[in-house]
């Protein structure tokens, strides 16, 4: 049973068992068949639990234990024998667009290479629609997620590229997100092509001003055709000077200096990382985690992998099996957005990084889980442990290993978001 602060222990003679509060609303789902609760309890990352119950008080998890002792509640429901998992933790997206880029995916599986020039593309579509289209297109993007089974995502800018759209971008992710980012640094906008000089000044000016109060993070497409290393280390050091906190988009493309850029600055994530050298690797496991075996370590900078970009750029994938041996701290995410990867499924990207990326399904469920909260310095989401919030799904099967051996069918039968059924 688990009581308070002790997961797993059996019960015993004497042993309090939490009643319901008095003075706040409870809801017990229980029958539960396995529940992750990703605690890492007993060497297990997952924290699997088996006929298992989780009590809600108040938005957050109260208690979690077997489900012949759980506590009254005033509500109640059946899993049903079901799997329950946290609820996935989606942390690169980028939601605030206009437009879409069919024809451009068409071209690419007919045989055209991705080279990211594209982004203008919506760049155009995006500084011409209504704040109320681009609310829109977040708030449809969004729900998709939450019937997915994804309860936090992180929304980035970077289709606005002046400093009214870019401030404009962020409001309105703000009304969906607490974790946006500022990504006035996804390419040189057209009207500043010989200039890009200027336009990093302009980022690390009037655009960051105007964004940051919208923003906790600041990010930069740090690889050829975008960003040079030196552009990028001046407008992240911009951004950590008004408070953000740095992630950066780098070795898409190819090799380049952007993964040790990211750890050189503490970046809380790397995302990408489909080309990386021996020393890439050597200086993220040098800044691990220890998550996957909780030892008490702390990590700078996650790996977070994209594999629906691969998929829909007929790229390479990430090697996530190398990250993994090594002892990166790895996540994943979906990096929805309307050129490479137009998914905003997490258990599509589930299934391509067990079958495409050498990870186990539990190592992808702990990835888009746990993994995701850490790229994103959370300790609120991403497991069920007392005191975490109240996000979770309840799968059509009985154990999270379907979300990667069935993959495209809906699993998610029942998703919590707060503690509140949605």
């Amino acid at each position: 049973m688990s009581v308070g602060g002790f997961p797993g222990r059996p019960v015993r003679p004497g042993d309090p068992v939490r009643p319901a509060s008095r003075n706040t609303t409870s809801l017990l789902v229980d029958n539960i068949g396995e529940l992750v609760t990703n605690d890492g309890r007993g060497g297990d990352p997952l924290g699997v639990r088996r006929d298992a119950a989780v009590l809600i008080e108040d938005g957050q998890v109260a208690w979690v234990g077997p489900a012949r002792y759980a506590p009254a509640a005033d509500r109640r429901i059946d899993a049903g024998g079901a799997a329950v998992l946290p609820g996935f933790v989606d942390s690169h997206a980028h939601l605030v667009f206009a437009g879409d880029r069919a024809a451009e995916f068409a071209a690419r599986m007919a045989g055209e290479p991705y080279t990211g020039g594209g982004i203008r593309t919506t760049v155009g579509a995006t500084r011409a629609a209504s704040d109320d289209d681009l609310r829109a297109t977040v708030r449809r993007l969004r729900a998709e997620m939450l019937r997915q089974g994804t309860t936090t995502v992180e929304i980035k800018s970077g289709y606005g590229l002046s400093v009214a759209d870019e401030a404009r971008s962020l409001r309105i992710a703000a009304e969906f997100s607490e974790d946006t980012t500022f990504l006035g640094a996804h390419v040189v906008p057209a009207e500043y092509a010989d200039r890009p000089d200027d336009y990093v000044g302009l980022v690390c000016g009037p655009m960051l001003a105007a964004a940051a109060p919208h923003a906790r993070w600041i990010d930069v497409f740090c690889e050829r055709g975008a960003f040079d290393v030196d552009h990028a280390r001046a407008i992240l050091a911009c951004g950590q000077a008004v408070g953000l906190g740095v992630r950066v988009h780098a070795n898409q493309l190819g090799p380049g200096p952007g993964v040790q850029l990211a750890v050189e600055l503490g970046a809380a994530s790397v995302d990408h990382c489909t080309h990386l050298s021996d020393a890439d690797v050597d200086a993220l496991a040098s800044h691990r985690i220890g998550c996957m075996c909780p030892d008490g370590e702390h990590t700078t900078t996650v790996a977070t992998l994209l594999p629906g970009a691969e998929f829909s750029t007929r790229s390479p994938y990430p090697d996530a099996r190398r990250l993994l041996d090594a002892g990166v701290t790895v996540a994943l995410a979906t990096d929805c957005n309307p050129g490479s990867s137009y998914t905003s499924s997490m258990p599509f990207c589930v299934a391509l990084a067990v079958r495409e990326m050498r990870m186990t399904p539990a190592e992808a469920v702990w990835a888009a889980t746990a993994g995701g909260a850490a790229a994103l310095r959370r300790t609120d989401v991403g497991r069920l442990t007392p005191g975490a919030r109240a996000d979770l799904m309840i799968l059509d099967a009985p154990t999270h290993l379907h979300l990667a051996y069935r993959p495209g069918v809906p699993l998610i039968r029942q998703v919590l978001h707060n503690g509140v059924p949605r």
